[in-house]
């Protein structure tokens, strides 16, 4: 079971405090060594996306030559971009 701490002593208003977790873009970058088919793969295995979402990207990513992928803290998104480069991907992260 998860521990909690107080945030205020026993008998006074607690205080609610928010944490706000920095969020980063997780980019895909078009390039041309790898076919539409692969990248529409990869994103379907590392985002679990279902093949529209991640034909929307490939498609975003070689038109405009960058597409964005997803929003997550910094840990999530430094494992997705490795997953991506993985797949002979580029792939950048950028803070929100």
């Amino acid at each position: 079971m998860p521990k909690t701490l107080p945030l205020s002593q026993p008998g006074t208003n607690a205080e609610q405090h928010t944490l706000h977790i920095p969020l980063n873009q997780v980019l895909i970058h078009n390039e041309d060594h790898n076919t539409k088919d692969h990248v529409i793969r990869a994103l379907m295995r590392v985002f679990k996306f279902e093949s529209s979402v991640c034909e929307r990207i490939m498609m975003e990513a070689h038109q405009n030559g960058v597409a964005l992928c997803s929003v997550e803290p910094l840990e999530k998104a430094e494992h997705h971009r490795d997953q991506l480069v993985s797949f002979s991907l580029i792939s950048t992260i950028e803070p929100e």
